[in-house]
């Protein structure tokens, strides 16, 4: 077994492990880390064991726990990087570019301003560029995001009430789909289903596999079913309740019957029109990624 160390470098950023290397660690201290950028400043999430074999190459090691000075640096990174991002902006006005500035972070040492921005398409900024590397006089990176990387960032408050998931303790982005949302019994309108950033809400997958095992023993609406009162159309279904809601045949009433899904069998799958399944995808795929 062997010891690692979970940090992250912003508050609910993606969690990178590295090799404590002797260092009495615990969860809360901050470290400074080698990392491709550079030298950094990271703070620990979790200290555990693991075996050996879990990685295909040698971790990374700490470098240092972080000193007073350490701490004070950074703090002082955080001040210039407020400053940075007012002066980008207005070079950004200058040069007449399209484009939204989300957030300007220097690397621990100073040596790299990265800028993060969004844009509908494609920006050639490459004067801007130099522009910002004549004023700051250090290796400027600009790099386009997407806008949940923007709401991520920026924060937000969700149709909940509540601040919105990534901004607080989502640490990666999860995958979600419209097939969620219409096994889900959702509304498929965009205004309903789609989070602050315009995609598709995160939370649509927290309750997705309990959905997905609860649809294994119902028919779905429009499929022809046998119940003991007969053979009938499947109308609606209540996925939480195990409820399914039955046409019959041969009774007189147009009523709809209440089963359990225990007391169905299903006779014929219903039939999905493909026209409407196309026409649902084109109309939402906006919302995905």
């Amino acid at each position: 077994m062997k010891k690692i160390v979970g940090v992250r470098f912003k508050p609910v950023g993606k969690i990178y492990y590295f090799d404590p290397v002797g260092f009495d660690i615990k969860a809360g201290d901050a470290v400074i880390v080698e990392t491709a950028r550079g030298v950094e400043f990271a703070e620990v999430v979790l200290v555990k064991e693991i075996e050996e074999k879990s990685f295909d190459k040698p971790l990374k090691t700490v470098i240092r726990i972080a000193t007073p000075e350490d701490r004070a640096k950074s703090e002082n990174n955080r001040k210039r990087e407020k400053e940075a991002f007012s002066i980008c902006e207005e070079k950004i006005k200058n040069h007449g570019l399209d484009m939204n500035l989300v957030d300007a972070e220097y690397t621990f040492d100073g040596n790299k301003l990265l800028f993060y921005f969004t844009a509908d398409g494609r920006i050639d900024f490459r004067e801007l560029v130099k522009d910002l590397a004549t004023v700051f006089r250090t290796r400027i990176e600009l790099r386009q995001i997407g806008v949940r990387d923007e709401a991520k960032m920026l924060g937000s408050v969700g149709v909940c009430g509540r601040s919105i998931c990534c901004s607080q303790f989502l640490g990666e982005f999860m995958p979600v789909s419209i097939k969620m949302a219409k096994e889900q019994g959702l509304s498929l309108n965009p205004a309903k289903i789609s989070g602050s950033c315009g995609r598709l809400m995160c939370c649509l997958k927290y309750e997705q596999e309990g959905y997905e095992e609860l649809l294994k023993n119902m028919p779905k609406p429009g499929a022809i079913v046998k119940t003991p009162s007969g053979k009938g159309k499947v109308e609606n279904i209540n996925v939480l309740k195990q409820k399914v809601y039955v046409r019959l045949e041969n009774a007189e009433d147009q009523a709809h019957h209440e089963f359990s899904a225990s007391e169905i069998k299903t006779l014929k799958n219903a039939h999905v029109d493909d026209e409407i399944e196309k026409l649902d995808e084109e109309i939402l795929k906006t919302l995905e990624e």
